[in-house]
This record gives C-alpha cells, sequence and structure tokens, in this order.
C-alpha cells in the first residue's frame, strides 16, 4: 500500500498525471529514512529538508508535517511494518502543468509516501571510483534533494563498469564534493573532515548527527573544503547516508585506507551512531 494525495491505495489503483512535472522534469523533491523497529528515524529533520527545498522551488507542501508523520505510520502499519525495519521515501512533486518549462503559476502538488522492509547491506568496507563526472557546485540544485540524479546515476554506472561499489564525485574546482547517495567523511591527521555544502553537496541528515555526536565524542571535526589530493591522505574514510548510516572505505581508485578496515574512529563513530538508533 502507497499514500497518494492523501489516499492510501493499492499501487495498482494509484494514478500519477501524465502530466506530472515531477515525472516530465524532474520537477521536485524526496526524502528517504529508515524506520527502526516501526519508528522513523529523525523524520522532523527529513521533513524539514523537504520544507526548505520546497521553498526554494516554489512548491507548497500540501499537508502539515502532523499530518505528514501519520501517514507516514498509516503506509508502515498497511504494509505490516509498524514493528520492523524499513526503508521510507516521501516524493513530492510540482503536479500537472502544461506544456514547457515555466511552472504553472498555482501548483497542485503530488505527494507520494512508500515504504519497505529493509536489511541493511553488508558492513564490509568497500571499493570507491572517482567519477569522471563533475558536480556543479554552482547550481541550487546541488544542495537539494531533487528528483533529477542522472548525474548520480551515470557516475556510479561507471564505477561499477570498473568494479567498484562506491564513487566519489568532485565538484567544479576539481575539489571532493560527496558520493553518489552519501556525504563522505575523511580522517586526516586524527581528525574527521567533511566538505561544507557550498563544495557543491546535498547537506546529509546523518552528515549532521555524525557532526553533533563527533563533538559530544570529544572526536575534532570540522567542515572545510577537501582538494583531491587530500584523498591520498586519508588514514580512514567512510559514506553515510540515512540507509546505509556509515559505510566504511577499503579503498580509493588504487590507495588502500590504512589496513583496508574500517579504522578505529570510523568504529567508534559507527558505534555511538547505533546506540541512538537503538534508543530511538
Amino acid at each position: 500500500m502507497i499514500f497518494l494525495n492523501g489516499k492510501l491505495l493499492d499501487p495498482a489503483e494509484a494514478r500519477i498525471d501524465p502530466a506530472d512535472r515531477g515525472f516530465l522534469l524532474g520537477d521536485g523533491l524526496f526524502e528517504t529514512l529508515r524506520a527502526y523497529r516501526g519508528r522513523p528515524f529523525r523524520l522532523a529533520a527529513h521533513l524539514a529538508r523537504l520544507r526548505a527545498g520546497a521553498e526554494v522551488l516554489g512548491i507548497p507542501v500540501p499537508m502539515t508535517d502532523a499530518a505528514i508523520a501519520d501517514a507516514v505510520s498509516a503506509v508502515l502499519r498497511a504494509n505490516g511494518l509498524a514493528e520492523s525495519d524499513a526503508s521510507i521515501r516521501v516524493t513530492l512533486t510540482r503536479g500537472a502543468g502544461p506544456r514547457g518549462l515555466l511552472p504553472p503559476p498555482e501548483p497542485t502538488p503530488t505527494l507520494m509516501i512508500t515504504a519497505a522492509a529493509y536489511a541493511a547491506p553488508e558492513a564490509r568496507p568497500r571499493k570507491a571510483a572517482i567519477a569522471s563526472i563533475r558536480r556543479n557546485d554552482r547550481s541550487p540544485a546541488a544542495r537539494l534533494k531533487t528528483l533529477g540524479y542522472l548525474d548520480n546515476v551515470l557516475a556510479l554506472r561507471e564505477a561499477a563498469a570498473r568494479g567498484f561499489e562506491e564513487v566519489i564525485l568532485l565538484n567544479t574546482k576539481d575539489r571532493v564534493a560527496s558520493g553518489s547517495h552519501g556525504n563522505l567523511f575523511l580522517v586526516i591527521d586524527g581528525a574527521l573532515r567533511t566538505p561544507p555544502p557550498e563544495e557543491g553537496l546535498l547537506p546529509g541528515i546523518t552528515r549532521a548527527l555524525i557532526l553533533d555526536l563527533a563533538r559530544d565524542l570529544g572526536v575534532a571535526a570540522q567542515e572545510a573544503p577537501i582538494e583531491a589530493g587530500d584523498l591520498a591522505r586519508a588514514e580512514e574514510a567512510f559514506l553515510t547516508n540515512s540507509l546505509v548510516e556509515i559505510a566504511p572505505l577499503a579503498r580509493i581508485e588504487d590507495r588502500t585506507i590504512g589496513n583496508g578496515e574500517p579504522g578505529p574512529l570510523t568504529q567508534k563513530v559507527r558505534r555511538r551512531y547505533r546506540e541512538i538508533t537503538a534508543s530511538g
């Protein structure tokens, strides 16, 4: 069962207008988050980011946060996930409009919520390639979770063809921006470093939590530009997003990071993150 524009529906009965701008132009946003034992994790933060992005794009959000939270719970229950681990996706589009690029003056947005059972992928360290595709740090869309993910798709496809499981995207200044679907953290000289949003990355919800908990643990952490050459200096590295949580990297291109296993700082942060998710 899915939630579409105010109703719980069987997917076979759901209808999205063929003129919907999300389908035709990628004119919309989405949020993906985890539910742990049926409890959505950091839902308020995800909805705050959705609303902030919608304001930038000029898309009205047709429901209150409380109503969206109720709809999320209803979708989990309807799919037998009220006490299970699940992935949740909230998708917002501008809705149907006339042909052409200019948005309609009074949009009728589409809001869809889906959920599925989720088991975290194996926590083994992964290999990352550096993509030839560049992240456009000058685009306002780079800092929004828009429906337009084709650059990320192509970058990950390119990496997979070379035998890599992850990818690192550089920006137009050849500095590090992000992974294909997550934020990158490096440990350099014993301190955590991650690029600031100005480098052309989506400010992740998990990213923000990692920065907060690192400081609580007494771990030095900073947002600072990372040159491509700094990747070779990394003592540890990991990618973060709401589904995979913290994914350690064993190798970037042909260079092994540390001993190829999750480093002590990565493990420390990951243990604390899992304590937080376990407590709800």
